[in-house]
């Protein structure tokens, strides 16, 4: 054996020396973490689903007649309230026959006020009185059916709302069903949603829905269930749910895709920041921190979750109120290391802005913190 290769050897278990003795004061080092307590707060279960705006009432103006249009009182998103007249269709000879119908309602109650003057005088009767009447009936008769006649030639908003896109123009030849406009009633929103027919019983009128869209990421439009269908969908198992949403800016629109969130009862449950999880396939752990021989040690404890929220999570069983779990070096510790608690911080604060606030901080977990 040459002495280069004898050299190299006694190099090389150097270094595996040097490297095992680190290893084994790294291991007996206390690993610094920064964890939170368990604890017991009011949540509410929260259904969650997608959902569909629809207008509070929708109207496709149209004629039902087959006329000629011969003006336009209305533009592409106009506001317009209810009466109003948005289109009118050629009337001239409907025009004539209202003033002649009035022309004979007018005859008609002369007449009959001159023969009730006379009628004490003996000059006129009282049969010649009541066919009067009737003669004035008639003519009051004729002049609605040709006023009807007119009106349908005047088509008006049924109610308030915004006018969609206008789909004719002036002489356009309309026949019945010809849409003209959509209007939509635009002052508050149906929300149309559907949830898994388990919820049913956490479903009812009046509870309080919160809905979100990517349109308006920074808006939380709110409102309330209105109806829940009397049947559950025998294909999907569903059921389907509509909520109303108050649209005082305007901002929500028929067909926009909403998330919606409907809050059910209140209960009290054990919850830990998100964070402290240990997802292992279909399981969940957390780093559990007990009192060992020679100080704080980590335990890995199995949990069964619950509700999930943002920023925590709720804990059913494995753990207890009070106790604390990792949030910051629960990927690094291994079970029964001991462990330094840098730092402490309540559900609903980040482990690392806690760290920032400390004088030794701590390196920010990485992906390699997760092998």
């Amino acid at each position: 054996m040459s002495y280069l290769t004898r050299a190299c050897r006694q190099v090389a278990l150097g270094l595996l020396f040097a490297a095992a003795a680190g290893a084994v004061t790294a291991q007996q080092s206390p690993l610094p973490v920064v964890v939170s307590a368990v604890q017991t707060v009011t949540i509410a279960d929260q259904i969650q689903a997608l959902g569909t705006l629809l207008a509070n009432e929708t109207a496709v103006l149209s004629a039902n007649l087959t006329e000629t249009v011969s003006a336009i009182d209305f533009t592409s998103g106009q506001r317009v309230e209810a009466g109003d007249l948005l289109v009118s269709l050629t009337s001239r000879e409907q025009k004539a026959q209202l003033a002649e119908a009035q022309a004979s309602v007018d005859d008609a109650e002369r007449q009959l006020e001159r023969a009730r003057q006379l009628v004490d005088s003996r000059f006129v009767s009282a049969q010649e009185v009541d066919n009067l009447e009737r003669e004035r009936d008639i003519a009051r008769a004729r002049l609605r059916a040709v006023e009807s006649r007119l009106a349908d030639r005047l088509i008006r908003a049924p109610f308030d709302g915004v006018v969609g896109f206008r789909e004719i123009s002036v002489g356009t030849l309309l026949t019945p069903g010809t849409p003209v406009a959509t209007l939509h009633d635009d002052s508050q929103m149906k929300l149309d949603f559907n949830v898994p027919e388990v919820h049913l019983s956490k479903i009812a009128p009046g509870q309080p829905v919160v809905a979100t869209s990517r349109a308006y990421p920074d808006r939380r439009f709110t409102g309330e269930v209105a109806v829940v269908e009397n049947q559950v969908d025998p294909v999907t198992r569903s059921v389907r749910v509509r909520a109303m949403l108050p649209n005082p800016e305007g901002l929500l629109r028929p067909g926009m895709l909403m998330a919606v969130q409907v809050a059910s009862s209140e209960r009290e449950a054990l919850v830990i920041p998100e964070e402290a999880l240990l997802p292992q396939g279909s399981q969940q752990f957390v780093m559990l921190i007990v009192e060992g021989t020679d100080g704080l040690v980590a335990e890995k404890r199995q949990v069964s979750i619950g509700e999930r929220q943002p920023g925590q999570v709720e804990i059913l069983e494995g753990i207890e109120a009070g106790q604390k779990v990792i949030t910051h070096g629960n990927f690094r510790v291994q079970p029964g290391q001991t462990i330094q608690i840098k730092a402490e911080h309540a559900i609903g604060e980040s482990a690392e802005a806690v760290l920032s606030e400390q004088s030794d901080q701590l390196p920010a977990s990485s992906p390699a913190d997760r092998r």
